[in-house]
């Protein structure tokens, strides 16, 4: 099914289960969401309950064969796609007989929406209602059911001890079950570049235009700067794949895995994007007719529609409206909050009386992700629990029953996974062997043990929700919400929740939520703080070199947010002052870091060369006696 954004908000993935049934829950409303491919066995366990939920028929897809994983995923989203469109079909004609549905529908989009002013002016107008049917049947949609793939879970896949092909892998496979659907949405690809599964993309028809210029598939690429944007989209191009949206997330002022950049700032990057989308839309342009006119292919004469988005810590309608208005976004996706929506995630209620009681110390930017990306979490979740008590009991690790992670070869080809029991067990012996004294050892020992079964706990919810099944998985909930979610303190509706983002109420109780910017600024200045407390003394040259340059990156983001709030106070009106108040007060705090300076040696002559291994070029400076160097 086709789509008009008519909202102006998403709502991203969050963990593996929490939104993986979200468009059945919301779609119908026009709100588009997206849900993570990861894991297909608790897809079936899904799909068994809505087909006998929605009286559909249902046949189990055993995981004796080759490819289920490809088929689980497709029977599941083709599933998800019929019960949204008659969902969606049922909104519609609830208009016929004054149903609540349809005016749920049109309460909730934004006032400025064109589709609300028309509808509200046909009804003022007094246009019969069967006029009134038809033009709403042709004029809403429901929102897009999206995918989600971390590029980088792409783990190799056995069957009868044979290793099978790479198209059986589980980026691939979960990539064909998305690119064989009957879906008419968009494929985010996040975690960075996949070059064999980017490559892949290009046998299946879905991903090309048809003669109407259409896209029945679109590609999403998740990026972390512009830079990334445009090396991603001109790979893709190359292989005559348009990449239809980029999503800009910030690197730490987010949930999930956390892909912090050297200290560049959301605010400049978004900048880089307001300025130079003309240029990355032209040039992969080129570069994507050329591939297409390559294999023979229908091809543009202008570039395709190109979306670009933002996310990543905004939680105000101000906030909202800034990110749309000033950086010409066309989407701005709200992830955190929304796990204190029952009517949109699934979220058991241990864990959602956990999340609305979280302060600022409970959330943080842990290792527990056996991916070895730092990981944002939740103070005291059920599944830590579950792994403080097996250390406890002498038995760390967890039995790894999905392997989704199971990346690392340090111990097999086939690889483990370093929160598994086997992993931790291995590596503890491996540590055991070399006879540390007793404080290297504890160190190292609590290195391995805290990693945390995530692909596993960040699904669990979801079973837990709708009373299924838990036997395989532990009931154990992992839980990733962003730095944000401090700031949102009780269980709302989808209908507050809405009000919220486009400025109709307000569900932030907490006086001294700090600005989105002014927030993402701290938890850089800690990231900061942390990798140099962890690393150990002295820094080589490069470790030094690397806080350096975060430093200085950091200023100058802070540089670009006072120019950017001195110079727009018609838009900030109500909290310029503070706003730049909190950016003094961060700029001190990040000039008092003990990052290591630059060496100075003092020469004596009239002319000296320094080769700079960085740029690698020569500089010539003529010098008085004694003038100190700064040399890096």
């Amino acid at each position: 099914m086709g789509f008009i954004n008519n909202h102006t908000f998403h709502i991203p993935v969050m963990g593996i289960g929490y939104t993986i049934d979200t468009p059945v829950r919301v779609a119908q409303y026009g709100i588009s969401s997206a849900i993570s491919l990861v894991d297909d066995m608790i897809m079936e366990k899904l799909r068994e309950f809505y087909c006998s939920k929605f009286n559909k028929p249902f046949q189990a897809i055993s995981d004796l064969l080759e490819d289920h994983r490809a088929q689980r995923i497709t029977a599941y989203l083709n599933m998800i796609d019929s019960i949204v469109q008659e969902k969606f079909d049922a909104l519609v004609n609830s208009f016929l007989e004054k149903g609540e549905e349809l005016e749920k529908y049109m309460e909730m989009l934004p006032e400025l929406s064109l589709i609300k002013q028309k509808f509200d002016r046909l009804v003022k107008t007094g246009s019969i209602r069967n006029v009134l049917h038809i033009w709403v049947k042709e004029n809403l949609s429901p929102g897009s059911i999206d995918v989600n793939i971390m590029t980088k879970l792409d783990k190799e896949n056995y069957l009868k001890g044979q290793k099978l092909p790479a198209e059986y892998n589980d980026a691939h496979a979960a990539l064909r079950g998305f690119a064989t659907s009957n879906l008419r949405s968009s494929i985010v690809l996040s975690a960075g570049m996949n070059p064999k599964l980017y490559s892949y993309m290009e046998r299946f028809e879905d991903f090309y235009p048809g003669n109407d210029g259409q896209l029945k598939k679109t590609i999403i690429l998740k990026v972390s700067d512009y830079r990334s944007a445009i090396i991603q989209g001109k790979f893709l191009a190359k292989k005559g794949l348009w990449v239809s949206e980029y999503r800009v997330e910030s690197g730490l002022n987010c949930g999930g895995h956390a892909f912090a950049t050297d200290g560049f700032l959301m605010g400049p990057i978004l900048e880089k994007f307001r300025n130079d989308r003309d240029v990355l839309i032209r040039e992969t342009h080129d570069i994507y007719v050329e591939a297409l006119r390559n294999k023979g292919r229908w091809h543009p004469e202008e570039p395709l529609p190109v979306k670009f988005s933002a996310q990543g810590g905004v939680g105000t309608a101000e906030e909202h409206e800034f990110l749309l208005d000033y950086y010409r976004l066309d989407s701005v996706g709200w992830g955190s909050p929304f796990l204190l929506v029952p009517e949109a995630t699934n979220v058991d209620d241990h864990t959602l009386n956990q999340l609305s009681e979280a302060g600022e110390e409970d959330l943080y930017l842990s290792n527990t992700s056996p991916l070895g990306i730092p990981f944002n979490t939740l103070r005291g979740n059920t599944k830590d629990a579950e792994k403080t008590e097996r250390i406890r009991q002498g038995k760390p690790g967890s039995p790894c029953p999905k392997r989704y992670a199971s990346l690392n070869k340090e111990y097999g080809e086939r690889g483990t996974c370093t929160a598994s029991r086997k992993y931790q067990m291995l590596k503890i012996k491996a540590l055991q062997d070399q006879n540390p004294d007793e404080e290297a050892y504890r160190k190292e020992y609590d290195k391995i043990v805290e990693k945390s079964c995530i692909c596993v706990g960040l699904g669990t919810a979801s079973l837990l929700v709708n009373s299924l099944d838990t036997k395989l998985e532990g009931k154990g909930v992992s839980v990733c919400p962003g730095p944000n979610m401090a700031y949102f303190s009780r269980k709302v509706s989808l209908r507050e929740m809405v009000g919220h983002i486009y400025g109709k109420n307000n569900i932030i109780t907490v006086k001294k939520r700090p600005h989105m910017f002014l927030k993402e600024v701290k938890v850089y200045i800690d990231f900061l703080r942390n990798r140099l407390e962890e690393t150990p003394r002295p820094y080589d040259e490069k470790q030094a070199g690397y806080f350096r340059d975060f430093r200085i990156n950091l200023q100058d983001g802070i540089r670009y947010y006072k120019e950017l709030f001195s110079g727009r106070g018609r838009k900030f009106n109500s909290i310029a002052a503070k706003v730049l108040k909190g950016l003094a007060t961060l700029e001190k705090e990040l000039t008092e870091l003990p990052v290591p300076e630059k060496q100075a040696i003092r020469l004596s002559g009239k002319e000296v060369q320094v080769l700079s291994s960085k740029f690698k070029v020569c500089n010539f400076y003529v010098l008085l006696p004694s003038t100190p160097i700064l040399i890096r």
